[in-house]
């Protein structure tokens, strides 16, 4: 048995219901990925979680090569693991990624799958599938520099603002291919992720409704430190890229995975 009991000394909350587990409580740990549970809540708990890797965890930020695994598709397994979790319990959920999961359980879980490195925990004693969301949303919003980049912000702009529809087509597959390969085929995988949420009836994210919540996590801005007028004018823009980008063919996204990307996700 790989659960220890243990009494709570800095309140925390319950990886399976989110309420906060009180000084001087009695709780359960786990041993190996450290997870901590109401008792009452341990038998919701049912997956088996992956040891802590020997090997050192991630840093707390970086770029999203600093995550990314040594072969190919260079998609960071904490991504995969997020959008896996979505795709095989979430696409029923009304407002998938727009709805906001418990701020505090967003920030522990992603605290601890930061600190396990590459081999995770289970998330599927994550109740709330919105925090999972949630983790994916601030892991992306966490990075040194949005996934599409700094150099390459002001080209995705002047891509995604073509009118014609041939041209912007042509444009925006270029500048796709000018980016990192991690950034790029993590762009690949979470495309084709929020075309089939978009696809979900039940969900009633379509495009438009994921552009406005990605497009700041996603675009982002042309530096680190953007000025006010900046933010205000990068708003649209951001949204607009989002959503050329998930309008350009699957197997355009397809290409960058192999397929390997069948291994990612469930199809």
């Amino acid at each position: 048995d790989s659960a220890a009991p243990c009494q709570v000394i800095r309140p925390e909350p319950c990886g399976v219901c989110g309420s906060r587990i009180r000084f001087g409580k009695a709780a359960v740990k786990c041993r190996q990925c450290q997870l901590l549970l109401h008792p009452k809540c341990r038998e919701q708990c049912p997956s088996r979680c992956v040891p802590r890797p020997r090997h050192h965890a991630w840093p707390r930020e970086g770029v999203l090569a600093d995550f990314a695994p040594p072969a190919p598709p260079l998609v960071p397994v904490l991504v995969v693991q997020c959008v896996s979790e979505v795709e095989r319990r979430g696409l029923a959920e009304t407002g998938l990624y727009r709805v906001s999961g418990a701020e505090q359980l967003v920030r522990e879980w992603k605290k601890r799958l930061l600190r396990a490195g590459g081999a995770l925990p289970a998330l599927g004693s994550v109740a709330d599938i919105h925090v999972v969301c949630g983790v994916l949303k601030d892991f992306l919003r966490g990075l040194k520099e949005p996934l599409v980049t700094f150099s390459l912000h002001s080209a995705f702009l002047r891509a995604a603002a073509i009118p014609e529809d041939a041209a912007r087509s042509t444009a925006l597959h270029h500048v796709v291919s000018k980016l990192p390969p991690a950034n790029r085929d993590t762009l690949a995988f979470l495309m084709l992720h929020l075309l089939r949420v978009s696809r979900s009836p039940d969900c009633k994210m379509d495009v438009l409704n994921l552009s406005r919540v990605f497009g700041p996590t996603l675009v982002g801005h042309s530096s680190a430190n953007p000025t006010p007028l900046a933010i205000m004018e990068d708003t649209p823009r951001q949204c607009k890229v989002v959503a050329q980008l998930l309008s350009l063919p699957p197997d355009f996204w397809r290409g960058f995975l192999g397929t390997e990307q069948e291994n990612l996700v469930p199809v």
